[in-house]
């Protein structure tokens, strides 16, 4: 490897991976919207999703290098207008494969992409969730744009992430914690997930630009959704109670928040009934030692298991900064 590019360099993951090159001595460039800098490496001003591949095809190749990461694209966090199948494939496939394809163009022999654990528990269910998931759906129309490509790819399929992005408002809060403002209690289904932190997505980028191939799911912590909101409320000063109720509670209630998200024009990129009773009530947890064989953390070091507690206090103090002034 003599050189890694990381499309995304500014953004929360792809920020942390080029931290990781940098600080390991490898070379590395990085474009994004915003541009920048970080760890002594300027960083491109370029809207990738604006740009004709040509052009980029020939931006590629004057930087030489031969490992790309794609840290680009909206996560299931995003509200897009309707119909949001619509937009996430075009994010996440149809602009993907063409910037992928673009690098290998210029010469990349490798390339890293940032997929999502949902792709993983997709195949898992026999291709349930993409069925009524428009967001899981692009995510694993995604992953066969990229293992189409004539390169040795691995796309990671990341869980939930905890850390703060440079800018200092994760998106936790407006797009998770606000559903429980207007209650005196909050209450979730008994199923759990895979988390882990951004300096774990940082060594999993790493990993893969030397070796793994094809999907690789990212494990670090498994925690129930109960634990985790009971952190989550504790970390951010919160003293309300966490209950466990059945999923078809749950999903009737989704029913109003749906209601409203179609009367606004907008469609989220995981049907929040569905979510209820596909998602929320399963465990969608991943063993973090299969993630270390597939990337070969012996070779660095590594260690897929986390202890999320010290990033998710963190990003608890972000979201609600205004509880954690002096004197509060």
């Amino acid at each position: 490897m003599k050189k890694v590019f990381i499309a995304g360099g500014t953004g929360f993951l792809g920020r942390a991976a080029l931290e990781k090159f940098a600080n390991g001595g490898v070379a590395v460039a990085a474009a994004s919207r915003s541009g920048g800098k970080a760890c002594g490496v300027e960083i491109d001003r370029i809207d990738f999703f604006a740009e004709n591949p040509d052009v980029l095809a020939d931006y590629f190749e004057k930087k030489d290098f031969d490992v790309f990461v794609y840290a680009l694209g909206p996560d299931d966090r995003v509200m897009p207008p309707a119909s949001a199948y619509g937009y996430f494939r075009e994010k996440l496939v149809v602009r993907c494969r063409d910037i992928l394809n673009a690098a290998v163009r210029a010469g990349a022999k490798r390339l890293v992409v940032l997929g999502s654990y949902f792709a993983y528990f997709d195949k898992l269910y026999g291709g349930a969730l993409s069925l009524k998931h428009p967001y899981i759906r692009a995510r694993r129309e995604q992953e066969e744009a990229a293992l189409s490509l004539p390169a040795e790819t691995v796309v990671l399929e990341l869980p939930y992430i905890f850390g703060v992005p440079e800018n200092g408002k994760p998106l936790w809060r407006d797009s998770f914690l606000a559903h429980y403002d207007k209650y005196p209690a909050v209450f979730m289904t008994g199923g759990g997930t895979a988390a882990t932190d951004v300096h774990g997505i940082a060594d999993a980028v790493y990993a893969a630009a030397h070796c793994g191939s094809g999907c690789v799911p990212v494990g670090g912590v498994n925690i129930s959704y109960i634990d985790l909101l009971k952190k989550m409320l504790f970390y951010a000063k919160d003293s309300r109670k966490v209950y466990k109720i059945p999923a078809f509670i749950g999903a009737l209630g989704a029913r109003s928040v749906l209601k409203e998200y179609r009367k606004s024009g907008r469609e989220p990129g995981l049907n929040p009934v569905k979510l209820m009773t596909q998602i929320q009530n399963k465990k969608f947890y991943i063993d973090p030692e299969e993630t270390e064989r597939a990337l070969c953390y012996d070779k660095f070091n590594f260690k897929a298991v986390r202890d999320i507690d010290g990033e998710l206090k963190k990003t608890m103090q972000a979201c609600y900064a205004e509880r954690f002034e002096k004197g509060k």
